[in-house]
This record gives C-alpha cells, structure tokens and sequence, in this order.
C-alpha cells in the first residue's frame, strides 16, 4: 500500500514511465578507481535535482547551478528568462568506488527527471528545464549513450526519451539562497507537490543507497 501510494505521488511528478521504479541497471558501466568524479546534470529545477543527488550514498557534494550559456547571463533572473542558452543543473562530485557514473545515471532517469518531456518538467517551461547529460570525458559519453539506447530498446517510457547528450561547458553556481533549497525549506509548497515525491522514490527505489542526512553545500 506505501509504495502504491509512493508511486502515485511520483506520478504526478514524473510522467511517462512504462513501468514502476527503480529503471534496469546499465549493462554497460566500466568500473573507475580515480578517488573522486563530477557528473554534471540537468532535468527541471534544479531545487529537486540537487535535493534527490544529497541523500545519494557515495556523492561527496551537489551544488545547484547553471551551464550552457555564457559567464554573465549565469544568474537566475536571466536564466529565467529562457534566452541564455543555461539550463538549470547540478555538479555532483561523487565517489566512484562507491558509487558509479551509471547509477548516477539510472537515479537521475528513475527518480529525478522525466526524460521525455522536452524543454520544460513538470509544471516548469522553458528550455532553460530541458534534460540534459553534460558529459565530462569520452568514457563518460559511451556510458550515457548505451544507458540511453538500453532505456529505449527496453522500452521502459512509454515516449521517447529526450534528454541530450553534450560535452561539458563551464558551470556556475547559483545564487546562495538557491543551495540546499529542498533541505532548508522542506514545507515549501513547490517543493511538497513537485520534489518530496522524488525523494520518498528514491528512499523506495534505493534503500541501500539512500542517506538519511543529505550532504549541504550550506552549514
């Protein structure tokens, strides 16, 4: 009856899904013995993506953020305006010993984004929400991409998947107030309806990667 009622409330958060959560693991996912690795990510506001990644076991820091576009449109009132080229997204530094780039990845599709909902997720519009994969290296790429063609073969969303593939560009940090957002103000009416219900997934999905204490860029 709870994951029933879980899958409900991701429902209204994520839509398109063929089937419940968590998505297969990725077939291809070469291990990486370097002590510590960055994936960079975007898919909807970035409040819930940097809220999901922080109770990931193995992730080291999440800092919410802006890439895409250029150094002086990187604030939140530009990036708003959808005309900068920036999407919104989360740097995850994590440890690959503990926990790889794909089930970064598998996390991100299962329970932190909706990946065939184009330039907008959820009730946000506009490109600067689009999904996106910014891949740091060419190892990196070759994992995102067979993830991405194992997903669709599989048949897991019942639309295609949209999210994009793209080299890694500068990332800026947001505004202060933007960090730790989904941690600080956890009663925030946006955060209730649209990111609670991607954590309680995740707390379902994962249960051995799942930490209760979030790791916060802010004391």
């Amino acid at each position: 009856m709870i994951r029933s009622l879980l899958a409900l409330m991701l429902g209204a958060a994520l839509g398109g899904r063929a089937y419940a959560t968590p998505l297969p693991a990725p077939a291809f996912d070469p291990p990486d013995n370097a002590a510590t690795a960055t994936a960079l990510l975007s898919g909807g506001c970035f409040w819930g993506m940097q809220g999901v990644f922080e109770h990931v076991k193995g992730v080291r820091r999440v800092y919410a953020g802006y890439t895409g576009g250029a150094a002086d449109t990187a604030t939140y009132e530009q990036v708003s305006t959808g005309t900068t080229g920036h999407a919104e997204s989360v740097e995850i530094l994590f440890d690959p010993r503990v926990i790889s780039y794909g089930t970064i990845l598998r996390v991100y599709f299962s329970d932190a984004t909706d990946p065939t909902e184009l330039d907008f997720q959820g009730p946000d519009q506009g490109p600067q929400y689009r999904g996106e994969i910014w891949v740091e290296n060419p190892a990196q790429r070759q994992v995102a991409a067979a993830y991405v063609a194992q997903l669709t073969q599989a048949h897991v969303f019942n639309a295609p998947i949209v999210t994009r593939i793209d080299p890694a560009g500068p990332f800026y940090q947001a505004e202060g107030y933007h960090q730790d957002f989904m941690v600080r103000h956890p009663d925030y009416p946006y955060i209730v309806i649209n990111d609670a219900p991607k954590l309680a997934a995740l707390r379902v999905d994962f249960p051995a990667l799942y930490r209760a204490d979030p790791v916060r860029v802010t004391p």
